[in-house]
């Protein structure tokens, strides 16, 4: 049988014009030539597109010298040795190879370290021990290259000589590359500097704003998902959020949460999904569903959800930077989509659970990250879609009889290794946000309002309830009431005191 060539040199690779027509090399190459049934990875490695070394959003350029040899053995030693770990890859071709086809492939070089990581990734991703013997060298060398993607510090595997470094387990583990974006924002200590910011006020005045900041989170997170529920609806949402990282993360945990965010169950099924899911809209003729994002099959749901969970547990342990795992843990959720109503929140809210359990704010303090996403929905729509739209032409699927999607074949790594760096980038651009905008802006707006309220009962000896309502009607009037206010709730106010308050909240709202 003859062996397939690897190395492909075009104009166009699946819909990606190729920089300098080098030569499409690694994880793509092997993926095309075989048919794997899996999205091509965000970047590919070209060989000869470039004069040295560069990184680019969706290439990696390598001067011609670097072009392995054409064999699947060189173009994965390649991949290992310059595009990190991918592990939908590496499940996606033990499924495919035959088992001697794998084991040839080991022996190659079976003491050298690309082998190594090879054979350790078959037997942890398999569940199979392959017919070799545990090496008895002492060297041990990481699985995940940590200058290349982020891991944790990790176990050693005596059999390989290999240091596990996986962020996750075998039932769930997405994995990050240390892009120059995450480097900067990481650099940044966006952290201390909200530590220092808020150690400037009075705790009181945090106490205060915490409440704020709380309930603002809580009516994003709603608005997002296109609803404005009562506002004891929110506050008790935002009550939920303010314990986040308090209770350990688990099944009875989640559908607790789920029956805090959905209120009434008369209309829906509360608890893990028994049938199939998907995020879209349906055909206005024929009702059928149009997916934009079809959600993992719901027989494989307590197994996702039980490595979402340990792979949760293991990165809170870990030594990890906070905001990629709330990242890689948040998203996975919903990409998983486990539940049939509520998973947006209930994701937004995994974000609090991580930051809160690895010690990110202090206690009681939330960032309001939902405020941020909301200002940025077409971003986090893209970040979504990053992951989403790729899958959809691998998966199959056919439409029920209440216009539902029944998944027909095996999707489910598709959920459990998957590549989070787009979704940690953004994560971390709404942290900054939050941190260097939208907290100082609630913080300064609670200053400003006590010192109004202050001057305010000074002269006019208002009930707090009214000066509330009062500076709530200036605010949404740029510093004016309107003739709506003066004929109601103000009409005992006369023209002279209006023009007073009026320039009073101009004074300090916009000196």
């Amino acid at each position: 049988m003859p062996q397939p060539r690897y190395a492909q040199r075009v104009v166009n690779f699946h819909g990606r014009s190729v920089p300098n027509s080098g030569a499409i090399v690694g994880y793509g190459a092997v993926i095309a030539a075989l048919q794997l049934p899996m999205p091509m990875p965000l970047r590919l490695a070209v060989a000869g597109g470039s004069r040295r070394r560069k990184i680019t959003d969706n290439w990696s350029l390598f001067p011609e010298g670097y072009e392995p040899s054409d064999t699947l053995h060189a173009h994965i030693v390649f991949a290992l040795k310059y595009e990190g770990i991918d592990l939908l890859f590496f499940k996606r071709l033990f499924d495919t190879l035959e088992e001697k086809a794998i084991l040839d492939l080991l022996i190659i070089e079976p003491t050298g370290q690309y082998a190594r990581r090879l054979w350790f990734l078959y037997e942890w991703l398999t569940g199979q021990q392959a017919p070799l013997p545990d090496l008895a060298m002492k060297n041990y060398v990481p699985l995940l290259d940590p200058d290349l993607q982020f891991a944790v510090s990790g176990t050693p595997s005596p059999r390989h000589r290999i240091i596990n470094n996986l962020p996750g387990t075998p039932a769930f583990c997405p994995l990050v590359w240390r892009t120059p974006a995450l480097a900067t924002y990481i650099a940044a200590g966006y952290a201390e500097k909200k530590d220092r910011y808020l150690g400037r006020f009075h705790t009181d005045v945090m106490q205060r704003a915490a409440a704020f900041l709380l309930l603002k989170d809580s009516k994003a997170s709603f608005a997002i998902e296109g609803e404005h529920p009562r506002s004891q609806r929110e506050a008790r949402w935002g009550q939920a959020i303010g314990q986040a990282g308090r209770t350990p993360l688990s099944r009875a945990e989640l559908e607790r949460l789920q029956a805090v965010v959905i209120e009434s169950a008369r209309f829906t099924t509360m608890g893990y999904r028994k049938q199939g899911g998907f995020v879209g809209e349906h055909d206005r003729i024929s009702g059928e569903p149009l997916p934009d994002h079809i959600s993992a099959r719901w027989q494989d749901l307590e197994q996702l959800m039980d490595g979402l969970i340990a792979a949760q547990e293991r990165m809170v342990r870990s030594d990890m930077d906070a905001v990629v795992v709330a990242a890689m843990i948040a998203f996975g959720f919903v990409f998983i989509h486990p539940f049939v109503d509520g998973n947006g929140r209930l994701h937004r809210y995994l974000i609090h659970h991580v930051l809160a359990s690895k010690g990110y704010h202090p206690p009681g303090m939330i960032f309001p990250v939902s405020a941020a996403i909301l200002q940025h929905m077409d971003h986090y729509r893209n970040t979504l879609e990053t992951y989403s739209k790729p899958l959809l032409d691998h998966i199959e699927w056919k439409p029920t009889a209440d216009n539902n999607v029944e998944v027909l074949n095996a999707t489910i790594d598709l959920y459990r290794y998957f590549d989070a760096t787009p979704q940690a980038e953004f994560l971390y651009a709404q942290v900054a946000d939050t941190i260097e905008r939208i907290i100082p802006e609630e913080v300064e707006y609670l200053l400003r309002r006590d010192e109004l309220k202050k001057t305010l009962d000074d002269t006019y000896e208002m009930p707090d309830k009214t000066v509330d309502l009062l500076i709530r009607f200036l605010v949404q009037g740029n510093g004016k009431l309107s003739e709506r206010a003066l004929k109601k709730e103000f009409e005992g106010l006369t023209k002279k005191e209006v023009k007073d308050i009026e320039a009073r909240f101009a004074g300090i709202f916009n000196p």
